[in-house]
């Protein structure tokens, strides 16, 4: 009878605590239940290797989310750790390698550069009243622009010293997965012992109850988002130390990254609930997502759909669970219902997951066959969708089973996109980098595992690849420039649309236009802005300077995008009186130069870059002879020769 009713109360012994646990952390259910799906779905998931290259993955959207945590636990939201995260590696690597600063002493101000940015943010809420949403949008965008002008828009090469942080420990244990732990204990120990823990919870609960019993609630928001721009700063220190420089794009998004990983811990964003244990759970989810549907050959497109999915099931599977627990069904018997509908959930959650990705798989070639991965900077741009498409064909042709992988121009993505690549042991890995700098760290780990690395269309620099198949940006640059000095004369005022600011494309391609105008001292550059690489971007930024110059006569656009942005605000104007110039040479782009209203575009030739970098790759597998350097001719395409251009 005693031990019935020892049974009855506590469940059944051990297997009874492991059924609470997972009761009383939906997050951690959802965590097991996608290891078990892609281990059963993926051989190379569940591998010593890739776990720890998950680790590393997590590692710095973790660090971020702590920092998060303690915001939402108050009941607040901070959009601009991503941007004050870029913001402080810039300030760091800056100081320590232009300004001749000592290293140590660059660290701290980067982490004061971190606490500055939290504690103007607390300021604007605390005593400015500015809701939480509003203030940390405006520092995102403050510190992302500050990042951009300290940096000229330029990657900063990261100081030696500090960036063994993104090195491995005894050749096997990475840095980064034991800072973010580290930082993992100071959020739960800030959280679960400390006076101002408990201040976060109690403003989050009922913030005029803690004010009328005494708490300063307007002095503790300026320490909690003090904390969360120390955890900032951290999260940007590890990030840059892992790319080998600091980007001024960096941790783009990542704001929303670490949000979702509070929110999928157990947070509430109303406040007063949410634990560190919980976000490093949902930091590790959606790390484990984006690892496991890159080895599973997912679409990236379909990629942002499926972790959308699984994001709202794990919430969903959370909140259900606080429901039954709340007021459980009638006859369900409390913990029971409980226990039914968290693994009710769970089930739909595998389901859900097994069956996306099972049905999303397109790994179908022969086991036989070799395998390759191509890392594109974007595929939200025609000219990569186009080398994607030559590389495919090649791919099919060839018996390659190729995996295609989007970094949506973040080239933190990218790294771990290729960290994916190297721990699935690929015979070769093709890469278009983001960044030449930020690319070298991840390309020199395959070079250590034995995988030959083919660039395309950009190099990478500081380290060693089989091949480079790419299209001379400078010498197309020059292209560009001459092909609107000869259209104007040798005469007349011009703007430049440029590229992304911090990509060698739009470096190069800049350098090339500055070059070639050289040789036309009657040409007056009146005005030169990015747009992004972005053909909205390129209609808002062509519009806007033509208020300031509406007699521009020329423009020289990085891209084709922008170049069609670019006509769209001249309206009548382009082709006539306006002599537009593009880069790359895509359909949409080719199409306006048979109407007219583009006068020329400098095309490079995207499928076949594509297509020879399977090809070379390929011989890389087999041990043939590479040529280090594979040029594809550029050629200016006009009115007059686009009829016979195939691209």
């Amino acid at each position: 009878m005693a031990t019935d009713t020892l049974k009855s109360a506590t469940g059944a012994g051990a297997p009874s605590g492991l059924r609470r646990l997972l009761l009383d952390n939906g997050a951690l259910t959802a965590l097991i239940v996608l290891i078990v799906a892609l281990s059963a779905l993926s051989g190379d998931f569940l591998t010593t290797d890739n776990l720890l290259n998950i680790g590393v993955q997590a590692a710095v959207t973790a660090i971020l989310a702590f920092g998060v945590t303690f915001v939402i636990v108050a009941a607040g939201i901070d959009l601009s750790v991503g941007s004050v995260a870029a913001l402080t590696s810039t300030v760091l690597a800056w100081s320590a390698t232009q300004s001749g600063m000592p290293v140590a002493l660059a660290v701290v101000l980067a982490i004061a550069t971190g606490v500055g940015a939290g504690l103007v943010n607390g300021f604007l809420i605390a005593y400015g009243k500015l809701p939480p949403f509003i203030a940390t949008l405006a520092m995102l965008s403050v510190a992302r622009g500050l990042s951009l002008v300290i940096s000229g828009g330029v990657p900063i090469a990261f100081p030696a010293s500090v960036s063994h942080l993104g090195d491995t420990l005894g050749g096997w244990l990475p840095a980064p997965v034991l800072v973010m732990v580290a930082m993992g204990l100071i959020a739960a120990l800030v959280l679960g012992r400390t006076y101002i823990g408990r201040s976060m919870y109690a403003i989050g609960g009922n913030e005029e109850a803690a004010r009328l019993s005494g708490l300063r609630v307007n002095r503790q928001k300026l320490a909690i988002y003090a904390l969360s721009g120390v955890f900032a700063a951290v999260a940007g220190i590890v990030l840059a130390a892992r790319l080998g420089s600091a980007q001024p794009q960096a941790a783009d998004g990542y704001e929303l990254d670490a949000i979702a990983a509070v929110v999928i811990g157990g947070a509430s964003l109303a406040g007063g609930t949410g634990k560190a244990s919980g976000t490093f759970v949902g930091a590790l989810i959606l790390a484990v997502l984006r690892n496991g549907l890159n080895l599973l050959n997912v679409s990236a497109f379909w990629q942002q759909v499926v972790i959308g999915v699984v994001i709202a099931l794990a919430v969903l599977l959370d909140a259900v669970r606080r429901k039954a627990g709340a007021t459980p069904v009638a006859g369900a018997g409390g913990p029971k219902g409980k226990q039914a509908a968290t693994y009710g959930l769970a089930a739909v959650v595998t389901v859900a997951v097994v069956g996306a990705t099972s049905f999303l798989h397109t790994g179908s070639a022969s086991s036989a066959n070799p395998k390759m991965g191509l890392s594109l900077s974007t595929l939200n741009n025609p000219f990569f969708v186009q080398i994607r498409s030559g590389a495919e064909a090649e791919a099919k042709k060839r018996g390659v089973d190729l995996t295609v992988t989007d970094a949506q121009n973040d080239a933190s993505q990218q790294a771990n996109q290729l960290q994916n690549f190297t721990s699935s042991k690929l015979g070769a890995i093709i890469v278009n980098p983001v960044d030449s700098d930020a690319a070298s760290n991840s390309v020199k780990a395959a070079g250590r595992a034995g995988i030959p690395v083919v660039a395309v269309d950009r190099g990478v620099n500081k380290a060693s690849i089989k091949a480079l198949i790419a299209s001379d940006n400078v010498a197309g640059g020059e292209l560009a420039a001459r092909s609107i000095g000869d259209k104007l004369g040798g005469k007349g005022k011009i703007v430049i649309l440029q590229g992304q600011a911090g990509t060698s494309a739009a470096r190069e391609r800049a350098a090339g236009f500055a070059k070639g105008l050289k040789a036309y001292p009657g040409i007056r550059v009146v005005a030169q802005q990015p747009a992004d690489f972005d053909r909205t971007k390129g209609l808002d930024v062509m519009s806007n300077l033509l208020q300031a110059h509406p007699d521009v006569q020329g423009v020289i656009a990085a891209n084709d995008e922008m170049a069609l942005g670019a006509i769209k605000a001249l309206g009548s104007k382009a082709g006539k009186s306006v002599a537009v110039v593009g880069f790359d040479g895509t359909p949409d782009g080719l199409t306006a130069v048979k109407g007219g209203t583009l006068y020329a575009s400098v095309a490079q030739q995207p499928s076949q870059l594509g297509r020879i970098a399977v090809d070379n790759a390929l011989d890389a597998v087999h041990g043939k002879k590479v040529q280090p350097m594979v040029k594809v001719p550029v050629k200016v395409v006009t009115k007059q020769n686009v009829a016979g251009f195939t691209g």
